[in-house]
């Protein structure tokens, strides 16, 4: 395949916390084109006490949208990639036997694991070694908590869930480093195993199969898995960047030079692309992370609790049945007053499923602000608590990067909330260039178009395609910040002007 020549399509799997799906990608003539060919629920189960990952329902969902890829491009294709969410993982036994379904990571098994973790590594220490900022549900806490579990006795390999995922494709075992960035076990100045770390810990990371990066080969489909999908083979799998934000990333259609990016969907990722980790001890305080991403990148980022809000409020309103329709709320919320009143977007109250507007009412009485007195109040002040949650992750990431940008980059799923890009907007003094929507697919595409020899050329090179060929939307902030900036205060102060 010539370089910059039109082909036979990729298939980028992309696996989110509510959906997974699969896209057709094709890399030609100066851009990039992207077709959804099938799209599945993720439904985590609960048994036993114990919330878990459906994983065998995610890997028919992918093959049923490998089948309908091949449907659509003849039976061939010119490679597959896999990108999911971060820091999950399968347990596998010496045969390479599944031993059980990935837990989830809003599971509450993790409680108390971060205490025992300080106590033989300090959090200073650990965030020196590793970059990552303290989530309770990282990979390092699972295990940990896992520790006595017979399951974990029993494995012989760990696989994140990416991983996973391409071993069923392919009978070959990897590691992704941008996923395994987020396990708090990697250090990201070396791009390789913070050793120490894991032995004072206890974590034995023979389990991991050797780490690999964006753009190597993952191995090929199996005959078993071209019979499934109706693919003639050959078929290459490419390691991309299997954690969907590393992609995400990946696809941003940035111009050269510094930007911002709010990658949104279930969470809301906002930060910068660095040349190097941000490893100081303000950086911790301030709660920052340092990922790794496509071609030794560093995401220098905050995770913010994004639409998951709004999610779990559409779910606790349908009462079990359909949800009501998004169009309508917003059109209330765009309506509401603004500002009236915010929570923590942030705040780890908000991370358990379950009872939503009820607990973000609470949390305005309980900071002496009114709740919401209808859906259209509680869907703005949901949207406004983002804005202001992306505000003050690029404040700080500008701050203590001292890096410093004119464009805010909203990709994935929120990206296609108009009232939410334009509050961002407001909020950061800074335009907003929203989608693409599919941001995770489309750096997963490119990437193994790169790979294929495709399109040559680094970085830049790649954002330009989406650059020239997908539509995007640009939000020009409105006002003079000054009510972002009050509002921002009332959050730092617990609510109250």
């Amino acid at each position: 395949m010539s370089a910059d020549a039109a082909g036979p399509p990729f298939a980028a799997v992309d696996l989110g916390a509510s959906s997974g799906r699969v896209m057709l990608g094709e890399v030609g003539g100066g851009g990039v084109s992207l077709v959804e060919v099938h799209r599945f629920a993720n439904r985590p189960v609960r048994v036993g006490g114990t919330l878990y990952w459906d994983v065998l329902a995610l890997y028919h969902g992918v093959l049923e949208g490998l089948r309908a890829a091949g449907r659509r491009s003849g039976g061939r294709l010119a490679g597959v990639g896999v990108d999911s969410w971060a820091v999950d993982f399968g347990l596998l036994d010496a045969s390479g036997a599944l031993l059980g379904n990935p837990v989830h990571y809003r599971d509450e098994r993790t409680a108390g694991a971060a205490e025992r973790v300080a106590s033989a590594v300090s959090p200073e220490r650990l965030y020196a070694a590793t970059g990552l900022q303290h989530l309770p549900f990282n990979t390092i806490y699972q295990l940990v908590a896992a520790r006595d579990s017979p399951q974990l006795a029993a494995a012989r390999s760990l696989l994140l869930i990416p991983d996973l995922i391409s071993y069923w494709l392919t009978g070959v075992r990897g590691t992704e480093l941008t996923n395994a960035s987020t396990t708090q076990l990697i250090d990201p100045r070396t791009g390789d195993w913070a050793r120490e770390v894991a032995e004072a810990v206890g974590i034995d990371l023979g389990l991991f199969p050797p780490l690999r990066r964006p753009g190597e080969s993952a191995g090929e489909l199996l005959p078993e898995v071209l019979a499934q999908t109706g693919l003639a083979g050959p078929v290459p799998v490419t390691a991309v960047g299997s954690h969907d934000t590393a992609s995400a990333v990946a696809g941003v259609p940035a111009a050269e030079g510094p930007f911002a990016y709010v990658a949104t969907g279930t969470w809301s990722l906002a930060g910068l692309e660095l040349a190097a980790p941000v490893l100081s001890e303000e950086s911790r305080r301030a709660n920052f992370t340092n990922e790794l991403g496509v071609d030794g990148t560093v995401r220098y980022l905050r995770n913010i609790m994004g639409l998951w809000l709004l999610q779990e409020c559409l779910r606790d309103w349908g009462d079990g049945g359909d949800e009501p329709e998004l169009g309508p709320l917003l059109a209330a919320a765009a309506r509401a007053p603004g500002l009236r009143s915010v929570v923590d977007a942030g705040a780890a109250e908000f991370i358990a499923p379950g009872g939503m507007p009820a607990r973000i009412a609470a949390a305005c009485r309980r900071t002496g602000q009114p709740a919401p007195r209808d859906r259209g109040e509680m869907v703005r002040c949901v949207l406004d608590s983002l804005a202001l949650a992306h505000r003050a992750a690029l404040v700080d990431a500008r701050r203590l990067s001292g890096v410093e940008v004119a464009t805010v980059h909203v990709v994935g799923g929120g990206a296609h909330n108009a009232l939410l890009c334009q509050l961002t907007a407001d909020a950061c003094g800074l335009p907003v260039v929203a989608g693409p929507a599919e941001a995770a697919a489309l750096g997963n595409v490119l990437v193994q178009a790169r790979a294929a020899g495709a399109v040559r050329g680094g970085l830049a090179r790649l954002r330009s395609l989406p650059r020239a060929s997908l539509p995007l939307r640009r939000f020009v902030p409105e006002g003079d910040g000054t009510a972002w900036r009050r509002a921002a205060d009332r959050i730092a102060s617990g609510g109250r002007d």
